[in-house]
């Protein structure tokens, strides 16, 4: 059963900093805020008893393009529904099909799910894949997973704890396949996971390093370093469709280089991305429809925008285009945290956000307040 809150604009923010902004509560925290369509996402919780999992879709008032103050509809509906026994800390849907495929963050096992149709409003768990794999060490959250970008032949996503251990899933036949075993010399935990197209992967470890792969060539996958000596802090990454690489940690280094040319920094500069407690595990996104944005959240309650166009060569403080502070405002616990963001495919200021207090936003910052800060 999911509560929905909607909170007085006012009592977060200026209401000019946003063009659309509402407010929801969960009955747990969610980790996982992925994308089914333009207009729905999934949400899951992640606790160690019974989780609910949800296809949510977006207040009609959000996606009105014009008229807004007509639209009375501000509340997230429920579309399919359903529950997990198992914790969900990351969860993939299978473009172009109405299945995905989840990871507890704790085993080496994935989960197979059918989100429902028009004809049923249940998700129900349709099969579960154990993988043999190398054992978790500990700091590391499962098996990362990354499915195309878009529908293709087979139905498939990429999966894998380490950089040694990398493998495929074909959704029609819970087969694994094109294992790439000993893809890099040392094995390191993963951080990111992601596809370039439907047979060009790239994967980061929490080392910085970053693995380039092409699954249609026989030559060997190709290995760049970290961008930094090695500290005790783990790097999170992200890449877009340009090719571009984005690797922040939370000591606030953050630097953006070209796959064609990874020698190299494009751009690097030294952000405000934790509050100096380190209480969670920071993540960087690339934004989909607006050019050089990254946004940053998971070591606090912040989420922050900064636009990368900005940055030089050399290493410079940079200042957050914006900063949504919904959670921390709202919230009733003192040291809340974002659990996650996402960006929405299509909108270039639309995104989700997730925090531990099991709150859930969707905010859309109005541009004309960059300019205040």
């Amino acid at each position: 059963m999911i509560k929905f809150i909607i909170i007085d604009l006012m009592l977060i923010c200026a209401y000019s900093s946003y063009t659309d902004l509402h407010v929801y509560q969960l009955e747990h925290a969610t980790r996982v805020l992925e994308w089914t369509s333009g207009r729905t996402v999934c949400v899951a919780g992640f606790s160690s008893s019974k989780n609910e999992i949800l296809e949510l879709s977006l207040p009609l008032r959000l996606l009105a393009e014009q008229n807004k103050g007509l639209c009375a509809e501000r509340d997230f509906k429920v579309v399919h529904g359903g529950f997990s026994e198992a914790p969900i800390h990351s969860l993939k849907h299978i473009p172009g099909t109405r299945f995905a495929v989840s990871s507890d963050g704790q085993s080496s096992s994935l989960l197979l799910w059918d989100l429902g149709g028009d004809d049923s409003d249940v998700i129900r768990r349709t099969g579960q894949i154990d993988i043999k794999c190398e054992s978790l060490v500990g700091g590391q959250e499962g098996r990362k997973m990354a499915a195309p970008p878009s529908r293709c032949s087979e139905p498939k996503i990429l999966h894998g704890a380490t950089t040694n251990d990398l493998c495929t899933l074909l959704i029609s036949s819970n087969v694994n396949s094109s294992c790439l075993s000993s893809a890099c010399a040392v094995s390191e935990p993963l951080s990111c996971l992601q596809f370039l197209s439907e047979g060009v992967f790239v994967c980061g470890s929490v080392n910085g390093s970053v693995l380039e792969v092409d699954s249609r060539s026989p030559a060997p996958p190709t290995c760049h370093p970290a961008p930094l000596p090695s500290d005790s802090t783990a790097w999170s990454m992200d890449v877009c469709g340009g090719g571009l690489v984005v690797r922040s940690r939370a000591s606030g280094h953050t630097v953006v280089s070209d796959l064609r040319k990874m020698d190299s920094r494009l751009a690097q500069a030294q952000v405000t991305a934790s509050d100096g407690k380190n209480r969670g595990s920071l993540n960087v996104t690339w934004a989909p429809a607006l050019q050089h944005h990254i946004a940053l959240s998971g070591v606090n309650g912040l989420v922050q925008i900064y636009n990368t166009s900005l940055w030089g060569a050399e290493l410079q403080p940079a200042h957050a285009q914006f900063e949504h502070r919904g959670h921390v405002v709202s919230s009733h616990e003192d040291d809340v945290i974002t659990t996650s963001h996402a960006w929405h495919p299509e909108r270039p200021r639309t995104l989700l956000s997730a925090a531990s207090d099991a709150s859930v936003h969707v905010w859309d910052w109005n541009h004309q307040s960059e300019s205040s800060k």
